[in-house]
């Protein structure tokens, strides 16, 4: 709210009421007064199923706004997920608040409010640098993620153990959605929307002996499946795996024919 007398005499003023500042400050100043939650499934199974607006602390300090549109323990459950296939982070540092909101704002949303409240102070840097991109989409893994993207940041863990594997003989086409499921981070594969392309996969078959193999180990054994020009490129963020030859700025490395080089090596 600005007042200023511009008629001299004092009989005369011009005031500026922002009613969006105003919002955003009550909203601000609710989530403050809230205990930090560790971001643990029992913490979110006592959140109620409505939507709302939400922050994320690491180490205490604010580093992401979002919204629910529809449950916020939903929503919170995608980030918990996300976060512990990570690298460079533990999900004991992140914490979180909460708050119901049911009003339409049309306009502008109570995220959008909280976001412009706190871009100011330099907080919330996660809402800049591509933290609630999912899927980028196959024309992006060749772009150049930048240092301070998030993917950078805390690449997904190569490390990750994928479990409940089908111990014996089991077809790549099995393999390869259970696999899409377990990981927290996207494994985008060549034809997995395209229900008669995708029957490609079922002519591999694989004998597994063991029920648990970290991603780093799945992967070398699925390229070792698949020919030339076939490959598995893990990207900052995510891994995708199609029959061509595909060269990235940002990748971490690749899978070719069991196989795995670091990306200096196919330059």
């Amino acid at each position: 709210m600005t007042l200023g007398d511009q008629g001299g005499l004092g009989n005369y003023a011009e005031f500026k009421l922002s009613i969006t500042q105003a919002l955003g400050d009550q909203l601000a100043e609710h989530l403050a007064a809230l205990t930090k939650a560790p971001l643990t499934a029992e913490n979110l199974a006592k959140l109620p199923p409505l939507k709302g607006v939400y922050q994320l602390y690491r180490h205490g300090k604010l580093v992401y706004i979002g919204k629910a549109d529809k449950s916020l323990p939903q929503r919170l459950s995608k980030h918990l997920r996300k976060l512990s296939g990570r690298e460079n982070t533990d999900i004991d540092q992140i914490t979180f608040t909460a708050l119901s909101v049911d009003e339409d704002f049309n306009a502008v949303t109570p995220e959008e409010l909280l976001i412009k409240k706190h871009q100011g102070d330099g907080e919330a840097p996660w809402n800049y640098n591509g933290f609630g991109i999912n899927d980028p989409g196959r024309e992006r893994d060749t772009t150049f993620f930048g240092p301070d993207h998030f993917d950078q940041l805390y690449p997904a863990r190569l490390d990750w153990v994928i479990d409940g594997l089908p111990v014996g003989n089991v077809d790549l086409k099995s393999l390869l959605h259970l696999a899409k499921t377990n990981l927290p981070y996207t494994f985008r594969y060549a034809y997995y929307r395209d229900k008669k392309k995708v029957e490609f996969y079922a002519g591999f078959e694989i004998a597994l002996a063991t029920s648990e193999m970290t991603a780093d180990e799945f992967f070398q054994l699925v390229s070792a499946q698949l020919p030339s020009p076939w490959q598995i490129t893990v990207l900052p963020g995510y891994v995708v795996m199609y029959p061509e030859k595909l060269r990235s700025k940002s990748a971490r490395k690749y899978y070719i024919e069991g196989e795995s080089f670091p990306p200096d090596d196919l330059t």
